[in-house]
């Protein structure tokens, strides 16, 4: 998936054997996901699949089951998310880190520890919290001053941002198949990061526009950050600071 993936623990006591073992399998959940969908990797079945080496019967079963939730994501959000809209075939990156992430937190919950954070790339997936009864609150990057916060959320389990401000234009207009970005970031909280992923995209793609898709999501919230700052919310996005001017 060609991205850093960190991982944050939170318990009374120093991690146990079992602990230990359990994040180990986390982290094996992502490195079989970069070897299932890395597009780096020539021999990756995703790379297979792109050249049309494969179908998507002959690779492992969790290419064909992502590949189906993100024609779920892409119906979401009005055709904004598209992995088979990209340039050089389906890509479903922007939907997968998150999954992947998500599955790797799953192995941390049999864990019994207080909290933990799978952090992919500035993404983040999370159960618990730092103590007990506080859950984790993540900050969002403000775009036009990067060493700085536009806010604070609450995380209700994941929060996703995507934009330009880092990786400059690779966000790509299905409609048009041509770089395009028409918000300065677009984060999303909800309780699954793939579609949080895959969702923060598309409004980052579309911008404002596509923000009543997100109002109509249950458990899913977001915020669009204009170029000139300007906020823009669904009714229940849980920023408990805020740093520019709002409109919901």
């Amino acid at each position: 998936m060609g991205t850093i993936v960190t991982f944050d623990l939170y318990d009374e006591d120093e991690p146990s054997e079992g602990v230990l073992s359990l994040l180990r399998e986390a982290i094996d959940v992502l490195h079989r996901a970069d070897d299932d969908f890395s597009t780096y990797k020539y021999d990756s079945p995703l790379s297979r699949l792109r050249r049309g080496d494969v179908s998507v019967e002959e690779c492992p079963s969790d290419v064909g089951r992502v590949l189906e939730l993100c024609e779920v994501a892409r119906k979401l959000t009005d055709g904004w998310f598209d992995p088979w809209s990209l340039p050089g075939g389906v890509d479903p990156t922007g939907y997968v880190k998150g999954w992947a992430a998500q599955r790797s937190l799953d192995a941390l919950r049999r864990s019994g520890i207080r909290g933990a954070i799978v952090n992919a790339a500035g993404d983040t997936a999370s159960f618990g919290g730092p103590q007990p009864g506080v859950p984790f609150r993540i900050g969002i990057i403000d775009p036009a001053a990067t060493q700085h916060l536009a806010c604070v959320v609450e995380s209700p389990g994941a929060v996703a941002t995507s934009g330009t401000y880092e990786r400059g234009y690779h966000l790509f207009d299905p409609r048009t198949r041509q770089p395009a970005s028409r918000a300065a970031s677009a984060t999303v909280t909800g309780t699954e990061l793939g579609v949080a992923d895959a969702v923060a995209t598309a409004l980052a793609v579309a911008g404002v526009q596509a923000l009543p898709l997100v109002e109509a999501l249950d458990n899913f919230e977001a915020l669009v950050i204009d170029y000139d700052g300007t906020f823009h919310t669904t009714t229940g996005f849980p920023a408990v600071r805020t740093g520019s001017k709002t409109s919901n």
